[in-house]
């Protein structure tokens, strides 16, 4: 009685070793940048050029990439959501995870076996036999079940737990990172492709334009008007335009097939959208959150404090090791020499026990893997601070280059303007007979790549936008 009266004061008290999980405090950062920055982006006379400004403690949209106003892109990535296969692995790591953790809890209940176990057996002559009847060769049928129950006393089993849950955890958290890559690849992608269809029109258009300069610049050679310099110079003009059409054409096509596979599809399947410039929006109103809460929106944050979590319980698991451990057996069951008569009266046997078990001796090995585990912890908790870190710079990175990158549209907008008028004048001047061919081909020259650069910087506010959203978590955890 004394020592069932032990065994449930045990029971009653118990309590979980190792320290209980705190979480990280939140971060005491009150902006996301050193300096302060302008409530609104500078704007430019093009139809994506409006300012953008910055709504303050606005939290994103669980369907951000709908601000893009595309219908094309919305399609896109409702049909890549349902056959990536980077998603579905992640999908099916989080049923593992949470399967595997429903296992783990079974250990908190007894378990139970049933065994039947029929035999035939000989006693040597020099022995007793066992069996009432005296004879040495017998068959014996035993069925029997066994009960055994290991009491969490000190917590093992509650930390073995916390520590699959939160792996549990960790796995749901890698899936949400994994849709949100997924989601801003696909936009990147679709904007990439639009900027590469952008910039391969305006080549063959200027190539296109080349090619018509060429045959006015032969007619005034034949006329006499133009040596062969001027011919031969013009040939060399376009033929640098024509070689800028093959690395632009690769591009393109690689673009979509990246966009295929993004949607699960196979390259020579490709998508049905064809995305351009003109059916993109650019966002005029940014949500920006809060610094303090964006610990609670990035998914690489919250899958790392939930290793962080798992380090924690691992902790508590080391050191329930090095303490007295308790297991209670029972066993009901019935002998027979004969099937049939297996469960009448006479028949049964059973037995109760209990075993506490201290370890005493391993070699130091237990109090070893205890250290191990609060360095494992020491580890996690440097690596959710790094993750941390990487996130404010994530966003502070996107910050300044939605700013800067405004900035760099309108004056790559005015280039495009001024060369576009200084090309306008010097063909003219050219025309009139008032200036060489040279000063043509220059401002040409400085025409189509300003006018690429001007394509650039249009795809750089869209691409800015996307990575201030995904770097404040894509808005996860509004769904």
């Amino acid at each position: 009685m004394k020592t069932l009266s032990l065994l449930v004061a045990l029971l009653a008290t118990g309590c979980a070793a190792g320290p209980d999980y705190v979480r990280p405090a939140a971060p005491t950062a009150t902006r996301y940048t050193a300096e302060p920055l302008a409530a609104n982006t500078a704007a430019s006379p093009l139809a994506d050029g409006a300012s953008q400004h910055f709504a303050e403690g606005k939290d994103v949209s669980a369907q951000w990439w709908t601000v893009f106003g595309s219908d094309d892109l919305n399609q896109l990535i409702a049909a890549a959501l349902q056959a990536n296969p980077d998603l579905q692995a992640a999908d099916a790591a989080l049923r593992a995870a949470r399967e595997t953790a429903a296992a783990q809890r079974g250990a908190y209940l007894p378990t139970v076996d049933l065994h039947l176990q029929p035999t035939r057996q000989r006693v040597a002559d020099t022995l007793s036999s066992p069996t009432a009847s005296g004879t040495n060769l017998y068959s014996l049928h035993t069925a029997q079940l066994n009960i055994g129950y290991t009491p969490d006393v000190f917590g093992a089993t509650r930390r073995q737990v916390e520590a699959i849950d939160a792996q549990t955890d960790v796995a749901r958290f890698q899936r949400e990172a994994a849709r949100l890559t997924l989601i801003s690849n696909i936009v990147n992608a679709a904007i990439n492709e639009a900027a590469l269809r952008a910039q391969l029109d305006a080549m063959q258009q200027l190539t296109a334009m080349a090619r018509q300069q060429l045959d006015a610049v032969r007619k005034q050679q034949q006329a006499g008007q133009l040596g062969a310099a001027d011919v031969a110079a013009q040939e060399a003009a376009l033929a640098q335009a024509e070689a800028n059409l093959p690395p632009l054409q690769k591009q393109l096509a690689q673009q979509h097939d990246l966009l295929a596979v993004l949607a699960g599809r196979y390259p020579s399947e490709g998508v049905a959208q064809r995305l351009d410039f003109s059916h993109l929006t650019l966002a005029t109103e940014l949500p920006l959150s809060l610094p303090a809460q964006l610990v609670e929106q990035r998914p690489d944050i919250r899958a790392a404090e939930a290793q962080l979590q798992a380090a924690s319980a691992q902790i508590g698991i080391a050191k329930a090791a090095r303490l007295p451990n308790i297991a209670l057996t029972a066993a009901l069951g019935s002998s027979a020499l004969d099937a049939g008569t297996l469960f009448k009266s006479g028949a049964g046997f059973w037995s109760i026990g209990a075993d506490l078990a201290q370890p005493l001796f391993r070699g130091g090995g237990l109090l070893h893997q205890q250290r191990a585990a609060e360095a494992n912890y020491d580890q996690a908790a440097a690596q959710y601070r790094s993750t941390v870190l990487t996130a404010f710079q994530n966003v502070a990175d996107a910050l300044h280059a939605i700013d800067a990158d405004a900035q760099s549209l309108r004056a790559a907008a005015n280039a495009e303007q001024a060369a576009h008028k200084s090309w306008t004048i010097a063909q003219r001047q050219w025309q009139l007979g008032q200036t060489g061919y040279p000063p043509v081909l220059q401002a040409g020259q400085a025409w189509r790549q300003a006018t690429i650069t001007l394509i650039q910087a249009q795809a750089a506010r869209y691409t800015d936008t996307v990575a201030l959203f995904q770097a404040l978590g894509g808005g996860w955890q509004s769904e």
